[in-house]
């Protein structure tokens, strides 16, 4: 009875550790396509999801005038700007760009109507599907008429996942 009772014993542990080994997370490239976002990630039941609130660009020419369209930059600086700001914030957090699963970026369109996606993806692609930075985010698009400050082109959300 001793010899079963440490066969169940050791089975038990065995069962434990493997259930207290971490899944990972699963990035789902989109089939056939280069473009640097994944189709979904799957995110295992064991990791906690960090959430950030919107962030909005700084001023990214100090000698502009304060509060002028030119102090915040064009699309591509103002997404660098937010980019630098989550990075901060996720590294306050004990985590990097690379926990990122999920994006939403909002961007305002110019005077003609049109956002300038192209400006957004040249600023995205300086941190997301690097060589240093290869982790893709699940990630939508918006346009929005405008944001809280009539200069700010970019509004960020992402959720990171802590494993």
């Amino acid at each position: 009875m001793l010899r079963y009772s440490r066969i169940l014993a050791g089975s038990a542990a065995i069962t434990l550790a493997a259930g207290l080994a971490q899944a990972e997370v699963i990035r789902h490239p989109i089939p056939g396509s280069d473009f640097p976002i994944s189709r979904a990630v799957e995110i295992p039941a064991d990791a906690t999801l960090v959430y950030l609130s919107g962030v909005v660009p700084g001023v990214t020419n100090p000698d502009a005038a304060p509060g002028t369209a030119e102090a915040f930059g064009d699309t591509e600086a103002q997404t660098v700007s937010v980019l630098d700001r989550i990075a901060a914030t996720l590294a306050d957090l004990d985590l990097t760009l690379a926990d990122v699963v999920k994006m939403q970026v909002y961007l305002v369109a110019d005077d003609s109507g049109q956002m300038d996606f192209r400006g957004f993806m040249q600023g995205y692609v300086q941190y997301f599907g690097t060589e240093e930075q290869p982790m893709l985010p699940a990630r939508s698009v918006f346009e929005v008429a405008g944001l809280a400050n009539p200069h700010w082109l970019v509004e960020i959300e992402v959720v990171a996942v802590r494993q």
